[in-house]
């Protein structure tokens, strides 16, 4: 009887200090852009594809580039962006990003819908675009964007004793379909140092 009391004061104990372990653990909310995000040198942080999507728009922008377009707001077709780093990325996160940010200029209109070489990425945007032409009675008719926004995704690693550091550079080009000529390119890198992941830059 001693012996199972024992027992179960011994199991109430080992509870009671799990429960307080979980509840302990300091989790909280910090801002995506702020200076308090883990950084990691071997990875592409959420503060990266911020700043590269936030500096990449906000240098197009400033070129001027899209208020000469002959018709406002214009079409962009966004490619994927070329991922050259020893790293699978989703790169997805950064021209969601840079689609969001257009999109809301009203300068242009960004489709995933239409490459530039007038296939189909969203199927089920385009059956719904035929659907409405048929029931409409038109011959549904093919617009095809006036520029194309395509990248790449660099990384260059060097290390010196024990400190290692990593740039990652973010390329872009916006190209007009009729003639394939650059009308603007834009580059930001992001250099990341130290000797293991920690927080801060």
């Amino acid at each position: 009887m001693k012996t199972t009391r024992l027992a179960l004061l011994a199991l109430s104990a080992a509870t009671a200090a799990f429960v307080t372990g979980c509840a302990s653990n300091n989790a909280k909310y910090v801002d995506s852009q702020g200076p308090n995000t883990i950084v990691s040198l071997n990875s592409i942080n959420v503060q990266d594809w911020n700043t590269a999507a936030d500096k990449l728009v906000s240098s197009l922008l400033a070129s001027g580039v899209l208020d000469r377009a002959p018709e406002l707001p214009s079409i962009m077709a966004i490619s994927r962006i070329r991922n050259n780093t020893q790293q699978q990325v989703d790169t997805d996160s950064l021209t969601k990003k840079i689609r969001i940010a257009l999109n809301q200029t009203g300068k242009v209109v960004t489709t995933t819908t239409m490459g530039p070489d007038g296939k189909v990425e969203d199927a089920m945007a385009a059956d719904a675009g035929a659907m409405g032409a048929f029931m409409a009675g038109q011959k549904q008719v093919t617009k095809l964007p006036y520029y194309t926004l395509s990248g790449k995704l660099l990384e260059d690693r060097v290390k010196a004793g024990t400190t290692r550091q990593v740039t990652y550079t973010f390329q872009l080009s916006l190209t007009t379909v009729k003639d394939g000529l650059a009308l603007w390119e834009g580059e930001e890198q992001i250099t990341k140092q130290g000797e293991r992941s920690s927080v801060g830059w």
